[in-house]
């Protein structure tokens, strides 16, 4: 199990719940999945599990899975696994602070419900484009070798 961590909301300093073991595996799985996806492309790197990003000199995130371009350090791929227990900071709060932010990729990954919401920059803001569950598969068009599917991605331990 980890450690709890802090956030920093605009400003705002929130202690996070250290996450649990259903949300851990889920991690390990997402990370081992894009880890193999990213290793031989030079201008992507993937960051350790709730590395923190800085999105302004106000704002600081430790998103579950984050990529970076190599060249600037920009995020450009966000995933938060939803915790039950603290959705509300993933789902309303970061979600908001990523669209602010101009992340032009976000992956909420809800074990609860056992989907992934896809959501895609525009010039309004994030856009949904997909809500995947069961045998449905998670690909980014910018990365063409990844692929998983949601039955690997929440499979039983």
């Amino acid at each position: 199990m980890s450690e709890p961590y802090e956030e920093i909301f605009a400003g705002e300093v929130t202690l996070r719940l250290p996450p649990g073991q259903r949300h851990e595996l889920i991690c390990s799985r997402l990370h081992t999945a894009m880890k193999a996806t990213v290793a031989n492309i030079t201008s992507t790197r993937l960051l350790e599990p709730r590395t923190t990003v800085e999105m302004a000199h106000d704002t600081r995130l430790c998103p579950d899975l984050a990529l970076v371009t190599v060249a600037n350090n920009k995020l450009w791929l966000a995933a938060e696994i939803v915790s039950s227990e603290d959705h509300h900071a993933d789902t309303v709060i970061k979600k908001e602070l990523y669209e602010t932010n101009n992340v032009p990729r976000l992956w909420m990954i809800d074990p609860r419900y056992g989907n992934v919401e896809v959501y895609h920059a525009t010039p309004y803001g994030l856009a949904l484009r997909s809500i995947l569950a069961g045998r449905e598969v998670l690909s980014e068009e910018l990365l063409p070798e990844f692929a998983l599917t949601m039955a690997e991605l929440f499979a039983p331990e």
